[in-house]
């Protein structure tokens, strides 16, 4: 189900495609899970835990990080830093999926990148 943008609607989510202008895919192939890594914190069960505001994904088999853009107020040079490392390394963004479509499937064919793969019945 798709819902039609709002006229001046800005999307909750830019998702940066590890796809160059040219064309190539974006290597290394870890570079969203390393870029989102930076802002990982440890938790108090001492495990590693992806910022709520940036997470690396699978989109239509391309490698992306989606960034909620709540944290260009919550952290403008975080965010900013994100915007430049896309702008310098020739990716591709565009809009995130609409914020009322929940699961890891979504019409865009987009899922969690660290979500593990449905386990097969014998």
């Amino acid at each position: 189900m798709t819902q039609e943008a709002r006229p001046g609607a800005v999307a909750p989510e830019i998702v940066i495609v590890g796809m160059t202008q040219s064309g190539r895919t974006f290597r290394p192939s870890d570079w969203a899970e390393r870029l989102c890594g930076m802002m990982s914190i440890f938790g108090e069960d001492r495990h590693l835990s992806y910022s709520p505001y940036l997470k690396p994904v699978i989109a239509d088999g391309l490698t992306c990080v989606v960034v909620d853009r709540k944290l260009e107020s919550l952290d403008p040079s975080a965010f900013k830093f994100l915007l430049d490392f896309a702008h310098d390394n020739e990716l591709t963004m565009r809009p995130g999926r609409d914020p009322n479509s929940v699961g890891a499937v979504t019409d865009n064919n987009e899922r969690r990148a660290a979500e593990p793969a449905p386990q097969r019945s014998s």
